[in-house]
């Protein structure tokens, strides 16, 4: 090949590859805060789909949920996934500007306590354990023991210790804390290691909006696109998690990053499926979210005792716009 060959052939390569680069989407970040690993985030970063749309997740994992919403109100995370109610805590306890955008999944948590304990009323005069106390499960542990007749502060007392996984790590080490509110797969572990469920709030709570995602509203509104491709994989994954046909690969994958036995996986898989833990497409569950509402009213005097609207604290805009990015 004569030389003027060659730099016409270095020439074409050059521009041929400057006109992929630039027909490639360069990799949006967005910033995720976690209370624990997200199972749809973990399949959507495995399998490629989050760069499959654009997007490049950055996840950070904190101990509590007040470490959180901290994380979240100061613009340190664009997005935080928690139980629902930390949103509308963080409108009405911080004055902080956030919407939720997702739901995710619906509560499956048990009431569960140290062997030896097998009623509600024996939890009289002891120490139950929660994340924060005045969120979310926290609530649903006031209100079970409420309906036993124990008020907290007065025939019980309660100490916040963090997220589920550090909650029961505290009570295999700690007898004196009696019982907390457990969700799968911690909830599944425990009962492995001989704990004893004592109440469920599918049972005596009803529909509950759990876990979702929630942003800063003018964070969203300036970052919509991302926001949309991001909610768009985070569906796509679930729905590979859901599907019957990856129920082996899904299996495995709680085996392994969850440290479960071959039962506990196949338990919580069935949670996963058929119980109700995890909401089709990620669905806001709006009647559960109700309850969230409801729950909190009643149990903290939120609001006088009476519920506001509660379309107040969402926005399923960018859902809707994620979904339409979806093959059915």
């Amino acid at each position: 090949m004569k030389f003027w060959q060659v730099c016409l052939w270095v020439g074409v390569v050059a521009a041929n590859t400057g006109v992929l680069l630039a027909q490639t989407p360069s990799l949006q970040p967005i910033r995720v805060v976690l209370l624990y690993p997200h199972l749809p985030i973990v399949v959507g970063q495995a399998h490629g789909t989050f760069t499959k749309y654009g997007v490049e997740v950055q996840t950070e994992t904190v101990p509590a949920s007040n470490a959180l919403r901290d994380e979240l109100a100061s613009g340190k995370a664009d997005l935080a996934h928690a139980a629902a109610d930390n949103a509308v805590a963080m409108v009405e306890t911080a004055g902080a500007d956030v919407v939720i955008v997702l739901g995710g999944e619906g509560s499956v948590n048990e009431l569960v306590a140290q062997p030896g304990i097998h009623s509600i009323g024996q939890l009289r005069g002891k120490t139950v354990i929660v994340d924060a106390p005045n969120t979310a499960y926290a609530l649903q542990l006031k209100k079970i023991l409420l309906s036993s007749g124990l008020k907290a502060g007065v025939d019980y007392e309660i100490k916040p210790v963090g997220a589920t996984p550090l909650r029961l790590a505290a009570m295999l080490e700690n007898k004196n804390y009696a019982a907390s509110m457990l969700g799968p797969p911690t909830s599944v572990q425990a009962k492995t290691a001989g704990f004893v469920s004592l109440a469920s709030t599918k049972d005596l709570i009803g529909p509950y909006q759990a876990t979702g995602a929630f942003v800063r509203s003018a964070w969203a509104k300036d970052h919509a696109d991302v926001l949309v491709r991001y909610l768009a994989a985070y569906v796509e994954a679930q729905r590979w998690l859901l599907s019957p046909a990856n129920k082996q690969p899904v299996l495995e994958l709680l085996a392994k990053q969850w440290h479960l036995s071959a039962t506990e996986a196949a338990e919580t898989y069935d949670l996963m499926t058929k119980n109700g833990w995890y909401e089709e497409d990620a669905r806001f569950d709006i009647d559960g979210f109700k309850n969230v509402l409801k729950l909190r009213a009643e149990v903290e005097g939120q609001w006088g005792g009476t519920p506001p609207a509660a379309d107040k604290y969402f926005d399923l805009s960018y859902y809707q716009r994620a979904l339409a990015k979806l093959k059915p």
